[in-house]
């Protein structure tokens, strides 16, 4: 059986293009940009909590680096160097060059170095750390949306949380649309590119990892204001129009969308429309920012009850 650092050198270890020292050495070594600040974020994946143990390993891979970089997008920072832990519970060379494949591909796209990380033997755990860089004083934040501002989302929301649904057999989907919706629940698109884009656009932002509702709250929170979401508004796909009302739940609490929602005040609406153009991705005004606490969803009847659709919770 090959060592940990036989493991890291034959999957893992790449030349590290933009740190001054990557995979190694006791610690990596980086220059941050002049007038940059960092943004430092990292999530964890576990088996049986965030995956099937039967996960597909390239896919895998893919999402647990995609759903940091979905973290830089929404702080509006260009990523830049990744670190990866991992607990394996034995050193399974096909599900190695799978999820190595699958991760180092996407940091390729997005010209992110691995500089480092840990592996270990252990119930299967991904755990991947973002760094990236953000011109001074120009990060989108939670808290700094304002009262009027419109709130936008981009892409469809729902597609991942219909396509859980029906791989856990909750949902029945046609076969294109099952393929369709498990695609976004296994390989999420970052949006980097809206993300830097919007820093001299929005107010504030942040990716819809546990659901609309949930993440929106936050803003919420953090900015000391409310928010009304227009349900008819909300962006969804053929799949989740056919569903109608029994898709609601998916497009406001489903998460797993790493999609962004940002506020930005009413006079850039033509920027949005020109950006929307520009990246060839949806961007849809679904809301607005009110003085108040909360998040309030809008049918076209009137308020809905928001209680049982809060979003994910580790602990709830």
């Amino acid at each position: 059986m090959p060592s940990e650092f036989e493991l890291i050198a034959r999957y893992f270890a790449r030349p590290a293009k933009r740190a001054v020292l990557g995979v190694g050495d006791d610690a990596a070594l980086l220059r941050a940009a002049a007038g940059a600040e960092l943004a430092v974020s990292t999530d964890m994946l576990v088996s049986g909590t965030h995956f099937g143990s039967d996960a597909e390993p390239r896919a895998l891979g893919h999402k647990a680096l995609a759903v940091n970089l979905s973290d830089m997008a929404a702080m509006g920072a260009r990523p830049r160097w990744a670190l990866l832990s991992i607990a394996l519970p034995r050193a399974d060379a096909r599900w190695l060059r799978g999820f190595s494949a699958g991760f180092l591909g996407l940091a390729r796209a997005h010209q992110v170095d691995l500089i480092g990380g840990d592996t270990t033997r252990g119930p299967l755990n991904v755990c991947v750390t973002i760094i990236g860089d953000v011109p001074r004083g120009r990060a989108l934040r939670r808290d700094r949306a304002r009262s009027g501002d419109d709130v936008w989302v981009s892409g469809e929301l729902g597609n991942a949380a219909i396509g859980l649904a029906h791989r856990q057999g909750n949902v029945r989907l046609k076969p294109a649309e099952a393929r369709r919706c498990t695609r976004v629940l296994d390989r999420p698109t970052p949006r980097i590119a809206l993300g830097t884009a919007l820093r001299t656009i929005a107010h504030a932002a942040i990716d819809i990892s546990d659901g609309l509702a949930a993440d929106l709250g936050h803003i919420c929170e953090r900015s000391a204001l409310a928010a009304e979401v227009w349900m008819q508004q909300l962006p969804r796909s053929r799949v989740l129009a056919r569903l109608g009302a029994a898709a609601e739940p998916a497009l406001i609490a489903g998460g797993d969308d790493y999609e962004l929602c940002f506020t930005a005040a009413v006079a850039r609406r033509a920027d949005i429309a020109a950006l929307s153009a520009r990246l060839g991705l949806r961007l849809t005004r679904v809301g607005r920012m009110r003085r108040g606490r909360g998040v309030r969803l809008l049918g076209p009847d009137g308020p809905l009850d928001a209680r049982d659709k809060r979003g994910y919770d580790h602990f709830g």
